[in-house]
């Protein structure tokens, strides 16, 4: 048997090697030397009896019995990962790591629900990542979350997603614009206006851009910002109007620095979901805390704001298909 002589730490190195392609991150990210990486690369073709990787040039590459065994690698530590927190958690209920990575808008509430739920959990060590979308999308891929929160779904990936809140999208200005107040605003009317946008590949910018493309309008940005904490700053300033997420306003509508507008087509319901890899396999912590948010989270978030009154939708499920490359 070719494969008898492969050890778990040779798996381990080679599935950094395939996702880095380059020796020196493996020796960066294992805490090892560069020439001690190379060894074990090469003990590993010989047990394989096949080559790994090719260079061209100063890059590497995975040869086709590579990428196989980079997949096979994938698999069997993940399974032993979730083999090692499933055993941990039955030895005292739910416990160990729970790594989350949820996009930068989603830090309005994942905190607070996470709070909740390790309340119920305390031996659960948690760690969440709130980063842009672009950068969520590459933890996605590489599998380097047990649960990823996002609202626009990657359609190149084969996902398992499901709905777990609304997030309802509005129409901010500052509280003396002369908009405010009155009733029924037509799209068209919002659309002359100076508009304060996320930048490109903003999800809320992704929804307000289709609605407002569906009724034949284009909305041109007076003004990009990197994050909503920017643009409610720059609505309060005077700067424009914006479109943003409820959840995000609830100091600011209860101290009255910014007012929603009533725009027609508005609230823009979208939704948030929890995502990970078609086919990945969840530890029981994982499965709990998904549970958690499914059953109760919605209830628990909208509890806790006093400005939200829609109901909740009714919990779905999504798959996510891959789409064939073009």
């Amino acid at each position: 048997m070719r494969l008898r002589n492969v050890t778990l730490h040779q798996l381990r190195l080679f599935l950094s090697l395939g996702k880095h392609l380059s020796y020196t991150r493996v020796a960066e990210e294992l805490h090892l030397t560069q020439p001690a990486v190379s060894i074990q690369i090469k003990r590993l073709e010989e047990s394989v009896g096949l080559p790994l990787v090719e260079q061209m040039g100063k890059r590497i590459y995975l040869t086709e019995a590579g990428r196989e065994l980079f997949e096979a690698c994938r698999d069997v530590l993940d399974r032993l990962r979730v083999l090692n927190e499933d055993m941990t958690g039955m030895e005292a209920g739910v416990k160990g790591p729970l790594n989350l990575a949820a996009i930068t808008t989603a830090k309005y509430f994942m905190p607070h629900l996470l709070g909740v739920f390790l309340r119920e959990h305390p031996e659960v060590v948690p760690r969440l990542t709130i980063t842009n979308q672009s950068r969520v999308v590459e933890r996605l891929v590489e599998n380097m979350d047990d649960l990823v929160i996002m609202g626009t779904l990657p359609e190149s990936l084969e996902l398992e997603a499901e709905f777990f809140l609304d997030n309802p999208l509005v129409v901010v200005a500052p509280p003396n614009h002369p908009l405010v107040g009155e009733k029924n605003i037509p799209l068209a009317r919002i659309a002359a206006e100076r508009f304060l946008s996320r930048e490109p590949g903003s999800g809320t910018r992704a929804a307000r851009n289709r609605l407002f493309a569906e009724h034949g309008l284009t909305i041109r940005p007076y003004m990009e910002l990197g994050s909503s904490e920017a643009i409610k700053q720059a609505v309060m300033a005077g700067l424009g109007i914006s479109v943003l997420s409820v959840h995000n306003l609830r100091l600011e509508l209860e101290s009255g620095l910014i007012a929603v507008l009533d725009v027609q087509h508005f609230p823009l319901v979208c939704q948030w979901y929890t995502v990970h890899l078609k086919g990945k396999k969840l530890s029981n912590t994982t499965r709990k805390f998904l549970d958690f948010l499914l059953k109760d989270g919605a209830r628990i978030w909208r509890e806790s704001q006093p400005h939200l009154t829609a109901p909740p939708t009714p919990p779905k499920k999504r798959r996510v298909r891959a789409k064939p490359a073009v």
